[in-house]
């Protein structure tokens, strides 16, 4: 009969465990799958499963304590954020060019009689300017926003900025496109009482259809003083335009008298009051 050697005793004993409250002896297998993925009872049911663990984007994302973009700046990295409550989108409350933070609020689309959350937006400011502005108009703070006030923002050469960042899913560049033109083009005809297609067709026409918008993309539409509107997707310029009705056709969509969040529309309205 062959005799068992002493390596042969070793192995056969690392392979085997006493199980300390019952005496009974284990394999080292079963003691692993209860440790990680696919432990079963004794009937052969699974009972656990394998942890998982969370990227950092994803820990981010969850913790709203970043935003879920992939293009903020270092600068904006270190600083405050405040997050759209329906969305989870964190926005920092101040831009690498000192534009500071004034709303927050959401874009949806209705479809088929359910709205349909597109993106979160956040509503930037040079609030130096527009103090200034709004003490030469009115001297002292009203009790409440007014319209008077609306207007004055929406015709104004101020800096101010909007980032919006996608949620909805799946999103095209040619969608985004169509309806963008249709929401500036509906803001140009009631500023004018005329249509202007090829103006509102300017501000994203030059984005290429083959720009993939997942959630999280992040566009990026500035008013520069001089009535200039500059458009950034993904942190690459595709538009600069000049051109006083679009600036206050664009800022009109969220300060006129149907934006797009009525909510996001008075708490801007409210941080201009402060201003005084």
């Amino acid at each position: 009969m062959p005799t068992s050697t002493k390596d042969d005793v070793i192995s056969k004993a690392e392979m085997i465990e006493i199980e300390p409250t019952t005496g009974v002896a284990i394999k080292g297998e079963t003691r692993k799958e209860e440790k990680g993925l696919n432990a079963t009872d004794h009937n052969g049911e699974k009972f656990a499963e394998e942890p998982k663990t969370e990227t950092a984007e994803e820990e981010m994302r969850n913790s709203g304590k970043q935003p879920i973009d992939g293009d903020v700046p270092k600068e904006e990295e270190k600083g405050e954020f405040e997050t759209e409550p329906k969305t989870g989108v964190s926005f920092p409350v101040k831009l690498d060019d000192g534009k500071q933070l004034n709303a927050v609020g959401i874009r949806k689309k209705s479809m088929l009689g359910i709205g349909i959350k597109i993106y979160g937006f956040g509503l930037y400011a040079d609030n130096a300017r527009l103090k200034e502005i709004l003490e030469s108009k009115f001297g002292k703070a009203p009790t409440k926003p007014t319209e008077e006030m609306y207007q004055l923002v929406i015709d104004s050469d101020a800096g101010m900025r909007v980032r919006l960042v996608i949620v909805f899913s799946n999103l095209t560049m040619s969608r985004v496109k169509k309806n963008f033109d249709e929401g500036l083009g509906a803001s140009i005809k009631k500023l004018t009482g005329g249509k202007n297609d090829e103006l509102a067709k300017k501000v994203m026409g030059e984005a290429s259809d083959d720009i993939k918008l997942t959630s999280g993309s992040v566009v990026e539409i500035s008013r520069l003083p001089g009535y200039i509107l500059q458009t950034k997707v993904m942190g690459e310029v595709v538009s600069k335009v000049e051109s006083e009705l679009l600036c206050r056709a664009f800022i009109n969509m969220y300060l006129g008298d149907d934006p797009f969040d009525k909510e996001a529309k008075d708490r801007f309205g409210m941080s201009l009051i402060t201003l005084f």
